[in-house]
Order: structure tokens, then C-alpha cells, then sequence
């Protein structure tokens, strides 16, 4: 495990990578919730990250957990709506994975724990049109490509967030089940869910970072092998013969 010196110089790396990308992305996120929810989402989530970038850099501590603790807590005190809560809550709630600092075991850990408390806290599941929508997928990925398919944790993002890019386009046909949106019924379908887009682009951005400090190469294709026909293997016979 690399020392808490250079995964606080991590940790601030994304801090500033995600800031930068919700302020370039603000104005489309806000076009987003215009349509199915109160139009804030891209304006509150700048103001949080912009908090959290001079919190960071205010704190004198190095240890991981309390460093994305201090994330999820100036969220939650700065991001209105239901967007501090979820984002911000549920980093606070996860980042006790980070209690003996930050490896591959630990991230899988903080990935399945901030999407279980999501859930929660949001009541949401997959095919309601929310960010679920986009974790889900997300958070399988990366768990499966690291315990499964023994890949390196920056290919396992990379994947992720192919993942969570594909759950992003799901979201645009389906009517809403949870939030704002939810009101609108029928007429939520065809809109893009800006919670679900901000997840990404916080992938995203945390993916740039670490192509920084992770060795491996990137492929951002999600899409799984074919698996084998476990009945045939029962049997001993080849898949596709009877």
C-alpha cells in the first residue's frame, strides 16, 4: 500500500478533477433536471464541489478515511436537495472502508457500501430512473473485474465506467418510479436522468486521475464474454452439443 501522503495527494487529485468537470458540465446538468426535476442539480452540485476543493485544501489531514469523510460531509452541509444527502451521506457512510487506507480490496469495499447506502437512503433500485441507474452497473463492473476476471483495479474503472455510461443511456427511455420526476409520469420518458449523468461524470473524472497513479491500460468496453453453458459443462459435453 502506497503511504497516506501520496493517497491524500490522490484523493485531492480527484477532488479538483471532479469540481472541474461538474463546472464545465453545470449548465447541461441544470438543462437535464429543467425537464423532470427543479432545474438545481448541476448548480448545487457546483457548489458542493467547489466546497469541497477548499476544505480539502484547508485540512492539514492525511489520513484517507477522514479525508473523504470531510468530502461527503461538506456535501452534505453545502448540496441542497436530495442530492447532498445522497452524494455526500453516502460517501460519509463508506469511507469507514478507507480505515486502513486505500488498495484494491478497500475501493471494492467502499464501491458496494456507497451504493448500498444510496439505496437507502433514496429507496431507489435499478429501472427507476435515478443514479441507481448508473452505480448499479458501475459498482457490479468493478467488483467483477477485479474478483472475477483478476484485472488490474484501472481496468476494472475503466469498465465501470463503461458500465455506468450504458446505465446513463438507460435511463433516457424509461418512465420515472422515484423523485421529482416521478410526477411527471409517462411524460419523464425521453429524458436523461441528470443524477445518473453527474454519477458519470464523477467516474469519469476520477478515471482521469487515476491513469495517473495506476499502472495498466484502459478499455472501456463493459461487455462480458460469452459465459459457458453451465448445464452442458454438467454433463460433460461440449456447449451446443446434445
Amino acid at each position: 500500500m502506497v503511504e497516506e501522503s501520496i493517497q491524500r495527494e490522490a484523493i485531492e487529485a480527484a477532488v479538483h478533477a471532479v469540481a472541474e468537470r461538474i463546472e464545465a458540465e453545470k449548465t447541461y446538468l441544470t438543462e437535464l433536471d429543467s425537464a423532470i426535476g427543479d432545474a438545481d442539480h448541476g448548480a448545487n452540485l457546483h457548489r458542493g464541489m467547489q466546497a469541497v476543493v477548499e476544505a480539502i485544501e484547508d485540512t492539514d489531514e492525511e489520513d484517507p478515511a477522514a479525508l473523504v469523510k470531510l468530502v461527503g460531509r461538506t456535501l452534505v452541509s453545502e448540496v441542497g436537495g436530495a442530492a447532498g444527502p445522497l452524494y455526500g451521506g453516502s460517501i460519509m457512510s463508506a469511507s469507514t472502508e478507507f480505515a486502513e487506507g486505500i488498495d484494491t480490496a478497500s475501493t471494492v469495499a467502499f464501491a458496494e457500501a456507497y451504493l448500498a447506502k444510496v439505496e437507502d437512503r433514496g429507496g431507489a433500485t435499478v429501472g427507476d430512473k435515478t443514479m441507481v441507474d448508473a452505480l448499479t452497473p458501475a459498482v457490479h463492473t468493478y467488483k467483477k473485474s477485479i474478483e472475477q476476471d483478476e484485472l488490474p483495479p484501472l481496468a476494472a474503472l475503466a469498465k465501470a465506467v463503461d458500465a455506468a455510461e450504458r446505465g446513463v443511456a438507460f435511463t433516457t427511455p424509461i418512465r420515472a418510479s422515484k423523485g421529482r420526476a416521478s410526477y411527471l409520469g409517462w411524460r419523464s420518458v425521453g429524458h436523461q436522468d441528470p443524477g445518473a449523468t453527474s454519477t458519470l461524470y464523477c467516474l469519469e473524472a476520477i478515471l482521469d486521475v487515476a491513469t495517473e497513479y495506476l499502472d495498466g491500460e484502459i478499455d472501456r468496453d463493459a461487455t462480458s464474454p460469452t459465459v459457458p453453458d453451465e448445464s452442458a459443462e454438467a454433463d460433460g459435453s461440449p456447449e451446443g452439443e446434445e
